[in-house]
């Protein structure tokens, strides 16, 4: 017997007495003399070969019991041969045992509805009697009606009523499953809803059949899975933009929309809202089942959001969970590099990554609503586009859509590291962005003593700026925003970071370790915000906690080089890009080659500091028009070859703002002034830091000092010490989330500068003088007066 293509097997019943062996309903046998015998359903065709086989199939049309079938078959084949094949044919699911058929006319229902459930590899039979049995209770939220529900069960044969929610879900209502039908998942009557089936143990069906796009499921079933509130926050980190709305109309829940749908979209809606309750009664299981299901009813495409419960949540899950993970010592492991890693060294491949958390990219049930390509970035170069981005302070919303980083990116050397980049930038914003359960613990900085880490020496502002505040912010974007002097005798709320130096647990203000959150009222945000401000220079996400406690530390060497060579306009080494020696390689000069084809030049420096982790900067300039459009982008690493591929990649984020540039001053992708005044006015000739310092020979990858490390725990100890013979503290905030789980980090080392405008004294003008760059410290009124604007 030869299967070509199989179904679902379905356990034979432990007795067959009395009962009929045939062919399931939803398949039709039909045999090819000398051929095969055919089974045909919509679920794909089946070949059985062999002549005992065909000479058995005709006896398998359901009107025989067992031995009926053996007795007859037994003219041809040996009794004990066609038992052995019958029972293979059940193990395959295509043959089963039923009741005898009724001795009145099929109605033309029941034939069909038995193909359909043993279709679905349930007993016909069995499905029937339960839908037959059941009792739906059906649920209206946010002035919606149940009409057509109720219209659509009573076609399908169920038993349903609608009735209150309080009433209806009580211990003694026989109903099986409730299907709530509601305005929009966001209502906030679903959460009492939730919580009466909570206490009950009904499972319920939410669907919102109104509308173009039709929203079908979950089944939420107590104490399995994701509850209502999983779900609802996972809405409202898509809904954001709508909070002034609510907030200036007083609403609890979502701002109303106008209703849109025509009888045939509702009709059809609540058809498919009735099916899948009829699934779930008739015993008919599948992974979907968990997941929230859109129909756009305009182009009727459909897509499953996949919805998982979040461990921390607080109504079905452990509400302390996230404190008391920010409280753990954070403890190493030995944890060997992948060579897949791409971009940098990492503990899974690139592939593995996205394979991962891919699910976590839907506008319903993720946390990115989309990662897409930039459409303006020249073919060949591999630029992603995924989500808002959190860090980005500032509410102004013009300026939001106006600047750079409004959207969190990814960069790569091939499309899927950029795509994958994309989604651990978004997946390490949303986790670093205050949620409400974070441990806090608010006194003054004088109060908590030595344990607490003063603001003042990791963000840097100088006395100077403080004063003159008012002024710089009127002047300059939200990334330079000065905050209010520090007060060390005013209650802060402060939040847990471990020291890998001094092993032990320090304190930092929580209004500096993560961004503005979606929580509405003052309850929700940190003491002491008018004098801190979080951003991402050192937030990393990782395949590992080492892998991102490693990039958060080298974004923050990254960043601190490019301070100390940007404020001073110190002249730098080359970095040879091609040519014996050099940083060439094909993908390089495949880089090359399309900027050459926009009419740009490439070139690079080298920023390593004192710390000596190579750092480098990217930079490209257009030859064809005055305004040279100048951009960079900015890698480190301990591996030179990686930090050069990652400050080409960088700079190619950038390259489509400005790759549409026109000679008359048109065609930018922002409208910022910071960039807008820099790519219209900064040339090579009025800004000479920008080019190699022609005294200086080239530096190519033999120039640095091999580190090989096969583990990235090898990487993170280097790193620690490091910095402590610099006289320095890596302290560490495991951000990660439950719910999410890729591993996430803000490490912060006070000391290091950050590129935006930072001026207090300390590294900024004493590493330039001990490097031999300069011969005295920058006074102050010569530092760049163009604060860096990425």
């Amino acid at each position: 017997m030869t299967a070509v293509h199989g179904e679902r097997p379905v356990d034979a019943p432990e007795t067959t007495r009395g009962r009929r062996v045939g062919f399931r309903s939803h398949l039709r046998a039909e045999v090819v003399a000398g051929d095969a015998a055919y089974l045909l359903s919509d679920g794909g065709v089946t070949a059985l070969q062999g002549e005992q086989i065909e000479a058995l199939v005709p006896l398998l049309d359901g009107t025989r019991d067992l031995p009926s079938v053996l007795r007859e078959a037994s003219r041809t084949i040996p009794a004990e041969q066609a038992g052995r094949l019958i029972g293979r044919l059940a193990q395959a699911g295509l043959v089963g045992y039923s009741a005898p058929a009724p001795e009145t006319p099929a109605d033309g229902v029941r034939g069909p509805a038995l193909a359909y459930w043993e279709l679905a590899g349930l007993d016909g039979a069995e499905s029937l009697q339960r839908l037959t049995a059941a009792r739906v209770q059906v649920l209206t939220v946010g002035g919606v009606t149940a009409d057509r529900v109720l219209e659509a069960s009573a076609a399908a044969g169920l038993s349903a009523v609608c009735g209150d929610a309080r009433e209806s879900v009580g211990a003694g209502s026989a109903a099986q499953l409730s299907v709530v039908v509601c305005d929009d998942y966001l209502n906030p009557q679903l959460r009492e809803i939730d919580a009466l089936h909570q206490v009950t143990g009904r499972p319920w069906l939410l669907a919102r059949p109104g509308g173009p796009t039709a929203w079908l499921g979950p089944v939420f079933v107590p104490g399995a899975g994701a509850c209502w509130s999983c779900l609802a926050h996972r809405l409202r980190g898509h809904r954001m933009s709508e909070a002034p709305v609510r907030r200036a109309l007083g609403l609890a829940g979502p701002v109303p929309r106008p209703a849109a749908r025509v009888p045939a979209s509702s009709s059809a809606a609540a058809q498919l809202t009735v099916l899948e309750a009829a699934k779930w009664l008739a015993g008919y299981r599948y992974p979907s089942q968990s997941s929230v299901a859109t129909l756009d009813t305009l182009s009727l495409t459909t897509r499953h959001h996949e919805l998982r419960r979040r461990p921390q949540c607080p109504d079905c899950g452990d509400p302390g969970l996230v404190s008391a993970w920010v409280k753990r010592p954070v403890t190493l492991v030995s944890r060997p590099k992948t060579p897949y890693g791409g971009g940098g060294h990492r503990a899974r491949s690139v592939q593995e990554v996205q394979d991962r958390y891919a699910y976590l990219v839907s506008p319903v049930t993720g946390v990115v609503d989309t990662i897409r390509r930039d459409p303006r970035a020249p073919q060949g170069l591999h630029c992603y586009l995924a989500g808002r981005n959190p860090a980005v302070g500032g509410n102004d919303l013009a300026q939001l859509r106006a600047g750079l980083r409004q959207v969190s990116g990814g960069k790569g050397a091939t499309a899927l590291e950029a795509e994958v980049s994309a989604l651990c930038e978004s997946l390490e914003r949303y986790s670093g962005t205050l949620q409400g359960d974070e441990p806090r613990v608010r006194d003054s900085l004088r109060a908590l003593g030595e344990a607490a880490v003063s603001p003042d020496s990791c963000q840097l502002f100088a006395p100077r700026q403080f004063r003159d505040r008012d002024r710089w912010n009127a002047l300059n974007s939200s990334y330079h925003w000065v905050p209010e002097p520090f007060d060390d005798r005013a209650p802060v709320d402060w939040t847990p970071v471990w020291s890998l130096t001094e092993r032990r647990q320090r304190l930092l203000p929580t209004g500096m370790l993560y961004y503005g959150g979606p929580q509405e009222g003052p309850a929700s945000m940190p003491a002491g915000r008018r004098s801190l401000r979080a951003d991402s220079n050192g937030n990393a996400a990782g395949s590992s906690l080492e892998d991102a406690i490693l990039h958060g530390f080298l974004e923050l060497v990254e960043r601190d080089a490019v301070a100390l060579w940007w404020y001073n306009r110190t002249r730098q080494p080359a970095a040879e890009l091609t040519g014996p020696g050099g940083f060439g390689d094909p993908w390089t000069e495949e880089l090359i080659g399309v900027y050459r084809e926009l009419n740009r030049e490439v070139w690079a420096l080298d920023l390593t500091s004192d710390l000596g982790v190579p750092v480098f900067a990217a930079l490209s300039r257009r030859t064809d028009k005055p305004a040279e459009d100048i951009m960079f982008g900015f890698g480190a690493h301990f591996d030179p070859v990686v930090a050069m591929r990652r400050a080409l990649t960088e700079m190619n984020q950038l390259l489509p703002a400005v790759v549409d540039a026109r000679a008359d001053g048109g065609g930018y992708g922002s409208t910022a002034p910071e960039p807008i005044g820099w790519w219209w006015g900064a040339t090579v000739g009025n800004q000479p830091y920008l080019l190699p310092d022609p005294g200086a020979p080239a530096r190519g990858p033999a120039d640095f000092p091999a580190r090989c490390r096969p583990d990235l725990r090898d990487d993170v100890d280097t790193a620690v010490a490091l910095l402590k013979n610099h006289g320095m503290d890596m302290l560490v905030l495991d951000q990660t989330r439950p719910d999410i789980g890729i591993p996430v980090v803000k490490v912060v080392v006070p000391g290091l500068r950050h590129f935006w405008a930072r001026y207090a004294p300390g590294r900024l003008f004493d590493v330039p003088v001990r490097m031999g760059l300069l011969s005295s410290p920058t006074p102050y009124d010569d530092l760049n007066p163009v604060p860096l604007f990425v």
